[in-house]
């Protein structure tokens, strides 16, 4: 039998429904947002913005240049006019420190951009492809993993000959291994998901598929270890050129300007002080900017 509607009375609800009050944020708004809420991350990212100035702003303000000698004021402990003292060729430890920042700089993000563009596509089609290929090109990495660091890189600064252009060369052939492994892991736990499924179905042929959909995934990956290995290839530069096999006369790095400088000791320490304590502040800001972006883009640390 049917009942007429009448019949039914609507049920009134007493409680509101759950409700979504907070915003939905992607990945790099979250991200973003936990890096402000780092004040280590933010110091670190303040100070390297303040070296950036002073490296690049600086010597536009300076009355000296880097390479002319004035022999008449040799190892002038800091003063007004020179604030960081002079060497023993008399030239002005600040304005030098302020190009040897340059070129620092210009070593450790130049050298990483060789590392991405080598350890992105490297571990990219090897996680990627799997199978022996896979296990070819790890085999590789292995064998490149088995030499020291030091002893890689010196033997290669030996082979190629010191010279700006060798140390971007070599300092980004040194560091693609660890960026390819990073790539290739994130890679394999991506491969078999629906959406590459899907992807596959459509017809995507497998470079658009590696570089339209998986590698803007591991994005964030990428970010914190090309934030963590800029220091080290700065480091590296500093050590080469302490050795003798970094930049050479007339370019000055801060490496350079330590090795110089570690001649004068103890008479005149300020020839090495101020170029070692600019090495190391700019090794604790990109510290403390990798370690504020790896705690970010970690999934595990959001609220």
């Amino acid at each position: 039998m049917s009942l007429p509607l009448d019949s039914f009375t609507p049920l009134q609800r007493t409680q509101k429904t759950d409700a979504i009050n907070r915003p939905s944020t992607t990945l790099w708004q979250d991200a973003r947002r936990r890096f402000k809420k780092n004040p280590l991350a933010m110091g670190g990212l303040i100070v390297l913005i303040l070296i950036c100035l002073f490296g690049f702003v600086g010597p536009f303000f300076s009355h000296f240049n880097y390479y002319s000698n004035d022999l008449s004021h040799t190892l002038n402990p800091p003063s007004w006019v020179h604030p960081f003292g002079t060497d023993e060729l008399g030239r002005d430890i600040l304005t030098r420190a302020m190009y040897g920042t340059q070129i620092s700089l210009a070593i450790g993000f130049g050298s990483v951009l060789i590392n991405l563009t080598i350890g992105i596509i490297y571990g990219g089609i090897s996680g990627y492809v799997g199978g022996r290929i896979d296990n070819l090109m790890q085999r590789f990495i292995d064998i490149i993993f088995s030499v020291p660091d030091m002893l890689y890189v010196i033997l290669l600064m030996v082979l190629l000959g010191s010279g700006l252009r060798n140390i971007f060369i070599v300092l980004g052939i040194e560091y693609w291994v660890t960026m390819a492994r990073i790539v290739r892991g994130q890679i394999l736990t991506m491969r078999e998901q629906e959406f590459v499924l899907a992807a596959r179905t459509l017809g995507a042929s497998t470079p658009r598929i590696l570089f339209k959909h998986l590698l803007p995934n591991t994005v964030g990956q990428i970010i914190v270890v090309s934030a963590l290995q800029i220091p080290a290839a700065i480091f590296m530069e500093a050590f080469l050129s302490f050795i003798g096999l970094g930049v050479q006369p007339p370019l000055v790095s801060l490496g350079y300007m330590a090795a110089e400088g570690r001649g004068n000791i103890p008479g005149y320490a300020f020839a090495l002080i101020f170029p070692a304590a600019l090495i190391a502040i700019l090794m604790l800001a990109f510290n403390f900017i990798g370690d504020g972006l790896r705690d970010a883009f970690d999934p595990k640390m959001r609220k």
